[in-house]
């Protein structure tokens, strides 16, 4: 009869702490961080800035933080893996991550896309790099969906291939994605950001509004006193690398008279440079501006054959793995005494 009470007693006990252990484990796994990936460095940054303090997510980056704008980037199986792993994906959008589409729901249907630059207003065409005058055309509509904006660019480039041969590559269309450049236009991104992942985590609602209100309150401030730096320059007529930057000159009121590169990554012709030239001659250009991820020679060429100074401007498209909160304002910054010191002040 002892034995048998002993038995039972054991078995009851064995019984809660399976029990136990059971219920440690879904609490465990309920509470579990929800995981929040971002392709790009900058969309990265302002993702970290609106959910800095709320224990429910964690935040990653899927690309590499020195890639740069991921034009023409290819997944990979590492990204895949990331991809599958992941409850948030959020995108630049606006064509910028031509890989999104269905890969990314082969890999994981369940993960919830957030396109940061949807349904933002005064968006801008592409530069191109053969015409010289004012970039500054506004879009008439909003931003469209990453995957059409992929699919658009995609059938662009086959149709790219199919010109002369000598033709050297293929300028950028259509809408330009790079808003992160303009300070005024990531305070946007921030609140964008805000709300879809308030749509998808509601309890972190009050932390991610909060935080991008007083980051986008910075971004204001920032794109304040560069367009009061605008306004000082003695020049406000440049050249760009590529289009990253055609939405802080506006900001600044800066004119773009021409870009390096048609095609993020393809360098100009000699053609195509000495077309630069002539348009740096014409305009009376200040400066040239290169960009930390690409080669900065073929600019500093054509800076020195049109007799102008070359320096190098960071878009923030890039940056190290273990960057601060606060790293863009940082370059932002860094930018205005480059300004300042290439292009003078009244």
């Amino acid at each position: 009869m002892k034995k048998h009470l002993l038995r039972s007693a054991a078995l009851v006990m064995g019984l809660t702490l399976a029990l136990t252990a059971s219920s440690a484990a879904t609490s465990a796994a309920a509470e579990s961080p929800r995981q929040v990936l971002c392709t790009t460095f900058p969309i990265y940054q302002i993702t970290r800035n609106v959910t800095q303090g709320h224990q429910g997510v964690q935040v990653s980056l899927m690309l590499p933080a020195g890639l740069g704008c991921p034009h023409d980037h290819v997944l990979t199986p590492q990204d895949m893996q990331k991809i599958s792993s992941a409850h948030i994906l959020v995108v630049n959008g606006l064509g910028m991550e031509e890989f999104i589409g269905a890969p990314v729901k082969k890999a994981n249907p369940k993960v919830v896309v957030i396109e940061s630059a949807k349904g933002i207003h005064d968006l801008l065409e592409y530069h191109d790099a053969s015409e010289v005058g004012d970039p500054h055309q506004e879009k008439k509509h909003d931003s469209h969906h990453p995957q059409e904006a992929g699919q658009e660019k995609h059938a662009h480039a086959e149709q790219g291939h199919k010109h002369d041969e000598h033709e050297h590559g293929h300028p950028h269309e259509g809408v330009n994605p790079h808003l992160f450049a303009s300070p005024r236009m990531t305070g946007l991104l921030a609140m964008n950001i805000a709300a879809e992942l308030s749509k998808a985590d509601p309890k972190g609602a009050a932390v991610y509004f909060k935080n991008a209100q007083t980051y986008k309150s910075k971004m204001d401030k920032l794109a304040e006193e560069l367009a009061a730096l605008g306004k000082a320059l003695k020049n406000n007529r440049i050249v760009t690398q590529h289009g990253v930057f055609d939405y802080l000159a506006r900001d600044m009121g800066l004119e773009v008279v021409a870009v390096v590169q048609a095609h993020a990554g393809d360098e100009p012709s000699a053609a195509e440079m000495l077309e630069i030239v002539k348009a740096v001659r014409e305009k009376k250009a200040g400066a040239i501006f290169t960009e930390p991820q690409y080669r900065v020679k073929v600019g500093q060429a054509i800076a020195k054959e049109a007799g102008i100074p070359s320096a190098m401007l960071d878009p923030g498209a890039t940056g190290p793995a273990k960057a601060g909160l606060d790293y863009y304002e940082t370059v932002m910054r860094k930018n205005m005494e480059i300004f300042r010191q290439t292009l003078g002040t009244k």
